[in-house]
């Protein structure tokens, strides 16, 4: 269309030495436009929230909602952290239960949305990353939103279901936790049930945080607590409120500190993987050292324990070379 304009308007005749002045302006103006116009029509979809192309979801299988602009927008993560399940250990009750809701996620089947809570460092958000190093292959998509972009959950909602039923989603949101006075938890416990418009069938939500109740709980709150004629407990308002949000996830899971025969076999585990030529035995001490001085033992402990002697044993190789 904007070819045959082009000509049309270049192609008309123009009084003797002007036609060809003319042309040359008209012509820097159209290569102008053509430059302008993919840039206009980029920046006018972004503000219109339009719905994403298909395309999107077979070339990437992680995503973030970006709502800096307009209704907010998905946008590729190119390089996904992987995390392979097997390497979680010490919570394999909770990880059972999390990958069987996956699965009937997976196979339209009944499934709830999923709360992962519990202690730092005990592989909650790993075994989120995990499910999609897993089951991307299978039309697993992930959409990570942030705490603060929670107040545009309905505009991602709108944005996944107009993808269509290609691909399953789970919309994610790492160490969740709200203040007093932040939004974003009212449109989660709307998205998760309450709301007159039901989520899309392919999606999951699922969160983490350290918090069991993801709002801070005060004296106060429970003080607000009485006993009816009856003895029967009422909690107070401003606790109700805060027990609901957690309560609308269907599937709510702990992941709770380890003992140190556990921490130390998850020691080895990223050991054998650095392929350095030492055994357990070799670094238990130093391991446990190690974990005493950060007051935990965690899979996280754990590989930053592991991540540091290879680290150091790297240097000590090279500086033998020199």
């Amino acid at each position: 269309m904007r070819g045959r304009w082009r000509a049309a308007l270049l192609g008309r005749a123009l009084p003797g030495s002007l036609q060809l002045g003319v042309m040359g302006r008209m012509g820097d103006l159209f290569d102008r436009l053509e430059r302008i116009l993919p840039l206009v029509e980029e920046s006018l979809l972004t503000l219109t929230g339009a719905a994403p192309h298909a395309r999107i979801f077979e070339q990437s299988s992680a995503f973030r909602w970006d709502a800096d602009r307009g209704p907010g927008r998905l946008v590729p993560i190119q390089q996904p952290a992987d995390f392979d399940l097997d390497d979680l250990l010490g919570v394999d009750e909770p990880l059972r239960r999390f990958l069987g809701n996956i699965e009937q996620f997976l196979q339209r089947l009944p499934y709830n949305h999923v709360l992962l809570y519990g202690e730092r460092g005990t592989g909650k958000s790993s075994a989120v990353k995990g499910i999609l190093t897993r089951y991307a292959t299978r039309g697993l998509r992930m959409v990570e939103v942030q705490r603060e972009d929670l107040a545009h959950l309905p505009s991602l909602l709108s944005a996944i279901r107009a993808a269509g039923d290609a691909y399953r989603f789970v919309v994610f949101c790492d160490d969740l936790s709200f203040g007093a006075d932040e939004t974003g938890f009212r449109e989660l416990k709307a998205a998760l049930e309450g709301s007159l418009e039901a989520p899309p069938d392919n999606v999951c939500i699922v969160a983490t945080s350290n918090r069991r109740h993801l709002l801070p709980e005060t004296m106060a709150d429970n003080r607000a607590a009485r006993l009816d004629d009856q003895n029967e407990l009422h909690l107070g308002e401003a606790l109700e409120e805060k027990l609901a949000l957690s309560d609308r996830f269907g599937l709510v899971l702990g992941f709770f500190g380890f003992n140190q025969d556990t921490y130390l076999e998850i020691v080895e585990r990223y050991l054998e993987q650095t392929g350095l030529p030492l055994s357990l035995a070799d670094v238990r001490a130093d391991a446990l050292r190690w974990a005493l001085r950060r007051s935990s033992r965690s899979g996280r402990i754990a590989r930053h324990f592991v991540d540091d002697l290879a680290g150091r044993r790297g240097l000590e190789k090279g500086e033998e070379q020199f």
